[in-house]
């Protein structure tokens, strides 16, 4: 086709009428051979024509025609599949794109068994049979032991809040569907459930309480330990004791029995099982607690294997430690291991840190209630245990309403002024990596606990709000005069098997109360809430508390008489762990 010249082009331009224009032809219709269209106006996104970059990719590494299409097309006006009714539908189609159904829906545990993960298993040396039946003193089962770790499950509770940060904000994280300690059964009944908002808001002052009884002895606390934190002359080793410790429940002491039938009070209880329900509302794992009613008493009780014997780390962490199904490398770093490590050196440190001296240390009343020096071969670790009194009556109750919980102490030391006796309860914080996942921000001790300490605490008190709560709680109900916390650190982060004592503090329980804003009288209103549930209840009963895995919940249930006795039957038949001499 030959070329057309400007003259020749000109002459046709001429030639058309002068009301003529290019472009299409106006029309007034609304309809294309019977559909519907839209007219284009200036607002409308039509994208580009043509596309004038080469067909490979240009010196910027942008790409042509096929780059063009995936970077562009979702942006042409109408593109995309649905044609003619996208473009009639935009708007509807711009909402439906931005909206997303999220599950939200809990997934059922996979076993219904008991004795989940979380929980610690009592069969160090020295144990001599479950703790399946009331009183008597050949039922007790030692606390640690000398090659493992005592005995406990190295099998952990799962996970905790928050997880891993799926961007920046700190909304944006994903929901861990954790198991419960326990799973409810369908002949269980469910009596109530309340929520955390609703028990922190409630209040009940018991007093000071009352000292009834004191067994055991206590041996000095060394002072030695209360060096510089942090300098490397204070820095020591961790150190397993052979020392014979124990850790009854409410319902195998022989000592609450014999209150029992005296009608010294109406709800009994130790300290450990009484401080993870006053605690509770700070609690992020799932837990479980027994009442038994017996006789218009009531037994606050726990059951064989319950994960209130095992010590949590970093469970109030924001990035709480996860399980290695959640993507955890780090064995050693679970939450079910971690516990274990933890409970451990809980058990070994306060016997490192007192003075063993036959000759000076402070008898109580009467002997060690669950020692039997014919059939023990270690020697007792340092511990009293007072059984205390609270009056948990309200004004309009016809009756007064008792508790009586029985309080360990773990040594005595001299007060430099007076010259006194002072009571002591001894804890220990353990650092498992500070670069690690789940750690919380925490601080090297190593280099910050004593130019900083301030700050290392105050990361201790957000991480492990509930454990620091449970142990200022129990220093309280003892009455000690102070509370020491060992800071236990790992001497490589990738081992396990030997720990170092970075350095010591001490402080006053009420005081250190105040700086975590622990509030007492809340924690025996949430007690007393949950005891006048079960004394609606007419005759003998069994409940079970419940922590929610997930959510901030406690739920009541009422249980038959035998639940948990099945587990602690087939329990006793199992062998006895016997520890190797090393």
């Amino acid at each position: 086709m030959a070329p057309i010249s400007l003259k020749d082009l000109n002459e046709v331009v001429d030639s058309l009428p002068a009301d003529n224009t290019w472009g299409p032809t106006t029309t007034t219709e609304t309809t294309l051979n019977g559909v519907p269209y839209a007219p284009f106006s200036k607002g409308d996104k039509l994208g580009r024509m043509a596309d004038w970059t080469s067909e490979g990719k240009d010196r910027e590494g942008r790409g042509g025609r096929q780059q063009y299409n995936q970077r562009y097309r979702d942006q042409i006006y109408g593109a995309g599949p649905g044609g003619l009714q996208t473009v009639f539908n935009l708007e509807q189609s711009n909402e439906e794109s931005t909206f997303s159904l999220v599950d939200r829906s809990q997934t059922s545990s996979r076993s219904r068994g008991f004795g989940g993960r979380g929980s610690a298993v009592f069969r160090g040396r020295g144990a001599r049979g479950a703790q399946s039946q009331r009183g008597g003193r050949g039922t007790f089962q030692r606390v640690g032991g000398r090659g493992d770790r005592g005995g406990y499950d190295s099998r952990g509770g799962r996970g905790g809040r928050g997880g891993g940060r799926f961007g920046w904000k700190n909304w944006d994280k994903p929901q861990r569907n954790r198991e419960a300690s326990v799973q409810p059964k369908d002949s269980w009944k469910l009596m109530e459930e309340v929520d955390f908002q609703r028990l922190t808001k409630l209040s009940l002052d018991a007093g000071d309480g009352d000292d009834l009884e004191d067994y055991g002895f206590l041996y000095y606390y060394d002072r030695s330990y209360d060096k510089q934190p942090g300098a490397t002359t204070s820095i020591r080793k961790l150190q397993v004791l052979d020392r014979a410790a124990y850790n009854v429940t409410t319902s195998s002491d022989p000592v609450i029995q014999e209150l029992a039938d005296r009608d010294e009070a109406t709800i009994f209880a130790t300290d450990n099982i009484l401080s993870m329900l006053m605690c509770s509302p700070r609690s992020v794992y799932s837990w479980d607690i027994m009442m038994v009613k017996q006789n218009d008493k009531i037994f606050i009780d726990k059951r064989e294997g319950s994960s209130l014997d095992m010590v949590t780390v970093n469970e109030n962490a924001a990035d709480a430690p996860l399980e290695l199904s959640e993507g955890n490398k780090d064995q050693i770093n679970a939450p079910g291991a971690l516990k274990e490590e933890a409970t451990h050196i809980n058990n070994v440190f306060p016997t490192q840190v007192v003075l063993e001296n036959e000759n000076s240390k402070h008898e109580a009343s009467h002997p060690h209630p669950f020692y039997d020096p014919n059939e023990e071969t270690d020697p007792p670790a340092s511990k009293s245990y007072k059984y205390r009194r609270f009056d948990l009556s309200l004004s309009d109750d016809s009756e007064p309403l008792n508790l009586i919980v029985r309080t360990e102490l773990d040594a005595v030391v001299k007060n430099n002024i007076s010259g006194e006796d002072q009571m002591m309860v001894i804890k220990a914080l353990n650092e498992f990596d500070n670069k690690a996942q789940g750690s919380g921000g925490a601080l090297d001790w190593r280099t910050k606990l004593a130019s900083q300490r301030g700050a290392v605490v105050a990361t201790e008190m957000k991480n492990n709000s509930c454990k620091l709560a449970r142990w200022t709680t129990q220093a309280i109900l003892a009455k000690a005069d102070l509370m020491k916390l060992g800071f236990v650190s790992r001497q490589n982060p990738k081992s396990t098997t030997e720990h170092v004592i970075v350095g010591t503090l001490g402080y006053k329980p009420r005081e250190f109360a105040s700086q975590m804003n622990l509030n007492l009288n809340n924690g025996w209103a949430i007690v007393r809430t949950f005891v006048s549930m079960a004394q609606k209840v007419e005759g003998d009963a069994k409940f079970v508390l419940v922590k929610d895995p997930n959510k901030p919940t406690i739920r009541l249930y009422q249980v038959p008489q035998n639940t948990f006795e099945e587990d602690e039957d087939a329990g006793s038949m199992m062998p006895s762990v016997q520890e190797d001499d090393e």
